[in-house]
């Protein structure tokens, strides 16, 4: 006959086995649980934060294009941009969108992106309007990690030398009508142009600058095919 006390314990009558698995299922369920409450409140959450974002994309947009000029929704009026030539002048290594703002099906002005890819500490992102005598209806910066007090006077909310731009066109061969690249307005007053740099940060400025005048250059190239 067997002893019985000297019989080896299963694994479903060790106490330590029956402890690691209930606390693995209390784990698994409260998991459970917590995914199904994200998932539930991303689902009632998500149409509002859709919402807010694309009226936060709007208010960006009526920055540098007044509502009055458009009655379309340019989010849904769109090009994409993807030939190197252009995305040169624009800046951008990716697609660019351009969104189209029209009045009664008629072309009212274009907004888009913009980088300045020689600013004094990286990069500077703009957003940009342009109309469709190819004059500048507003610029504003979108993101930049230039000089706090001196390069940051690109922000609108620190300085309105952003506002220099607006109404701002490149000059055009009267012969020709071909618009002059090398237009010498457009630098800072220091090289001859007709623009205010910063004191002690003039490479933002000029950065700025070219880049708002090569996307001009662009929208002249593209013409009405900015519409099509």
């Amino acid at each position: 006959m067997k002893n019985s006390l000297n019989s080896p314990q299963t694994k479903t009558d060790n106490p330590l086995f029956k402890q690691m698995f209930n606390s693995a299922y209390k784990l698994s369920l409260f998991m459970f649980v917590c995914i199904v409450l994200l998932l539930t409140i991303y689902k009632l959450t998500a149409p509002q934060i859709a919402h807010e974002q694309r009226e936060a994309m709007l208010n960006t947009f009526n920055k540098v294009l007044p509502p009055s000029l458009y009655n379309n929704t340019p989010l849904e009026d769109t090009l994409d941009i993807t030939d190197e030539k252009s995305l040169a002048l624009l800046g951008s290594k990716n697609p660019v969108t351009i969104y189209r703002a029209r009045q009664n099906n008629q072309p009212a002005g274009v907004i888009f992106q913009v980088v300045a890819r020689n600013g004094y500490s990286s990069h500077i992102t703009l957003l940009m309007g342009v109309l469709p005598d190819g004059s500048v209806s507003g610029v504003r910066v979108l993101d930049h990690r230039e000089t706090p007090g001196l390069g940051d006077k690109i922000e609108e909310r620190k300085d309105d030398w952003i506002l220099s731009f607006n109404g701002r066109t490149l000059h055009t061969n009267t012969t020709n009508q071909q618009v002059i690249a090398n237009d010498p307005r457009w630098a800072v007053k220091k090289d001859g142009g007709e623009f205010d740099q910063f004191t002690g940060a003039t490479i933002t400025p000029r950065a700025v600058i070219s880049a708002v005048k090569n996307a001009l250059l662009f929208v002249h190239q593209r013409g009405e095919s900015l519409y099509e």
